[in-house]
């Protein structure tokens, strides 16, 4: 009897035009059945075609779909009335509306039937969900109709039930974690229990806790690796070790940070020679600690990198070792990896050798002490600490000049990357925000890093070793388009003939500084670019127009710089390419991979927890009026980003009265009275509102 209901419910949605109800599909077994139907055994039907995918319920009924027709995706990101699916194979990204997401979650896969939306761009419907990979989430406790509700920070926009068996004390605007125990076919009809509890959303240090959490990135190490880095942490070992390395401990060697910097993992020294320059880039040798598959090396891997966020880190590795046996801290013996350099008068590498070496830094140089030295402000204090290599000075400013012409000279484009400094307060408030300043010993240390890697790439070239190569792509041809448009509906002409170069685009930033559209083409130019990743192919870097290129001066902080530390330090003792290969060639594979995932959830994280503390900071502000510029226009409104990074939204309804246009890229327009908002245009702006949870804020125009 069952399978007769199953072929009916089939037969009755396949030969329909339009979705069937669940009202029609029972009312027509009703008459088919009579006496003998059962509508215990009939829902069960349903309930179990569903299950198997054969029918499918949307809003308005239920429905069949040939699967080979949809697309196998996975679920990226959602937002409160909408989400996003990639397509597995092509990467094509849908839009999916929420009535059409059937409770999928981030990182479900999905079967998916494509279709044309509203706009341009095809849309998606998620027709059955193959593989749920998603329980966590983050949400504030909220009071509605007189009880505790749950309301998920992107899940959805409805209030959620949830239980609370851990008997958190709970308030409301507290930031939670809550974890999925069942699921429905929409998110508000899926069930979660509380998990954690961090405190009060109104403060940005909570939500930053909660974004780590949700993303699986904690400072706290499992109890075995931080076992193993107190027992490898010991400095007794470098004097055994020193006698196998070539010693460097007579050179004038220093290292170059922000003040308060603690995990120091690079050291430089430089001397003038007759034919040019000799230049040593010197890197804790990490390797030599954090040996393939022990338990320190599972834990970076699977962490990849360091996350940086307002005044703290979450370490890639212990601080054991990222702080102490690792770091190359002044007048003490450490055992480093070094890329000894010999360049011509015109800054080019004649020579270069890597080395397993000891050394000792000579100072703890500090970004803003070496500028004044550089500007030649140099009091008695400073000619006192820096007196063993303040002679090297003048030569690494003269070759950190050649390298940045050729830096130019080769047409990389001078990206300006406006990165904020936080000023946070004893009681854990941001109290401030400042665009972060960039001297000149901050490029310099860049540019000699740069050459290291270069370096290190071609190694890994030359000698054929499977490796992990820092990658940049040409723009992909869709978002050149984009520029193109973008710079057409500002103004700002730009000819591109046959294919997009990094000195066009050079060109472009150089014909646009120091004028109002200066901030705007800069942000044009970089969402043009793909990005950056890591990859076992040297397809070359667009960006800094190189060949070859790879990260090798950040072990303590980044993964794939530990991978190749490992790969070489294996090749320069064994010289065996094959043996190389067998040890590595998957390895490779797996670095490059999981480090450029991890990266990216990294500068997510950043970002994430950044707006938090922007917003609160805005949030003792509000009612100040602030200049700013108009970064980009939407069909809701426009965002202003202020001088000191902060941005904002300007809602369409908050404008004056009128009907506005929305050119789809760059300005909106009142067409009763002719007022332009756009790209590039300055504007005077009230602080409205600002969600330290969310990291959102609103302004009004002044």
């Amino acid at each position: 009897m069952k399978t007769d209901y199953e072929k009916f419910i089939i037969e009755k949605v396949k030969k329909s035009k339009k979705k069937q109800t669940f009202k029609t599909i029972l009312k027509g077994a009703k008459e088919k059945y009579s006496k003998n139907f059962s509508f215990e055994h009939f829902t069960a039907s349903v309930e179990r075609l569903k299950k198997k995918g054969v029918i499918n319920e949307g809003k308005n009924g239920f429905f069949t779909v040939e699967k080979n027709r949809c697309i196998k995706c996975k679920v990226v990101r959602l937002n409160r009335t909408f989400g996003f699916v990639k397509d597995i194979n092509t990467e094509e990204e849908y839009f999916v509306s929420g009535k059409f997401l059937l409770g999928a979650m981030p990182g479900d896969i999905v079967l998916v039937k494509t279709f044309q939306g509203h706009g341009d761009k095809p849309e998606g419907e998620v027709v059955e969900v193959l593989e749920e990979n998603f329980s966590r989430f983050t949400g504030n406790i909220e009071i509605d109709m007189g009880r505790y509700v749950l309301v998920p920070d992107t899940l959805s926009k409805y209030p959620m039930d949830f239980e609370n068996p851990l008997g958190f004390e709970l308030r409301q605007g507290d930031k939670v974690m809550a974890e999925i125990t069942k699921r429905g076919k929409r998110h508000s009809e899926h069930k979660c229990i509380i998990t954690a509890s961090f405190g009060s959303s109104l403060k940005a240090s909570v939500c930053a806790m909660s974004i780590l959490d949700v993303n699986n990135i904690t400072p706290l190490f499992p109890d075995e690796v931080i076992a193993q880095a107190r027992e490898i942490s010991n400095s007794d070992s470098i004097k055994e070790e020193a006698k196998n390395r070539l010693d460097l401990r007579d050179m004038p060697i220093f290292t170059i940070d922000g003040a308060d910097t603690k995990d120091i993992d690079d050291a430089v020294s430089v001397s003038k020679t007759e034919n040019g320059y000799k230049l040593g880039v010197h890197i804790a040798d990490v390797s030599h600690y954090v040996t393939s598959k022990s338990p320190l090396d599972n834990e970076a891997f699977r962490r990849g990198t360091s996350v940086y966020y307002a005044n703290r880190v979450v370490p890639m590795l212990p601080k054991e070792l990222s702080n102490g046996i690792c770091s190359l801290n002044p007048n003490e013996d450490r055992l480093a990896f070094s890329c000894l350099m010999e360049l011509d008068k015109n800054g080019l590498v004649t020579s270069y050798r890597f080395a397993k070496t000891v050394i000792r830094s000579r100072v703890k140089g500090v970004y803003s002490e070496l500028n004044s030295v550089i500007n030649g402000n140099v009091d008695e204090e400073l000619k006192s600490k820096y007196k063993e290599v303040i002679d090297c000075i003048p030569a690494m400013s003269e070759l950190a000049d050649i390298l940045y012409k050729n830096r130019i000279e080769r047409g990389a484009p001078q990206l300006e990357s406006r990165e904020s400094k936080l000023i946070i307060n004893e009681d854990d408030i941001c109290v401030d925000v400042q665009l972060k300043a960039r001297g000149r010993t901050e490029e310099i240390i860049e540019d000699f890093m740069l050459m290291a890697n270069m370096c290190a790439a071609r190694f890994g070239t030359e000698n054929g070793l499977p490796f992990v190569y820092r990658i940049h792509e040409q723009p992909p041809k869709e978002k050149v388009e984009g520029l193109i448009e973008g710079l057409s509906l500002l103004n700002v002409p730009f000819v591109v003939n046959g294919s997009i170069t990094p000195k066009l685009l050079s060109g472009l930033l150089e014909k646009t500084k120091n004028t109002p559209k200066a901030t705007v083409v800069n942000n044009l130019v970089l969402r043009s670019m793909a990005k950056a990743k890591y990859s076992v192919e040297p397809v070359g870097h667009f960006g800094l127009v190189l060949d070859d290129y790879a990260h090798f001066t950040s072990p303590i902080r980044r993964y794939p710089d530990l991978a190749i530390h490992r790969i070489m330090s294996e090749f320069l003792e064994n010289g065996s390419i094959a043996q190389c290969q067998r040890l590595y060639q998957k390895f490779a594979f797996a670095a490059a991979d999981q480090s450029t995932a991890t990266e990216i959830t990294a500068m997510q994280v950043e970002r994430s927890c950044e707006d938090c503390y922007k917003a609160e900071f805005l949030k003792s502000h509000i009612g100040e009026v602030y200049s700013g510029i108009i970064v980009s226009v939407m069909e809701f409104g426009f965002f202003v980003e202020l001088p000191n990074t902060c941005e904002g939204l300007v809602r369409v309804e908050s404008l004056s009265d009128g009907i506005f246009s929305f050119d789809g890229y760059a300005e909106l327009k009142n067409i009763n009275t002719g007022e332009t908002y756009k790209v590039g245009q300055q504007v005077n702006i009230k602080v409205l509102d600002a969600n330290v949870s969310s990291g959102k804020v609103d302004f009004i125009l002044a």
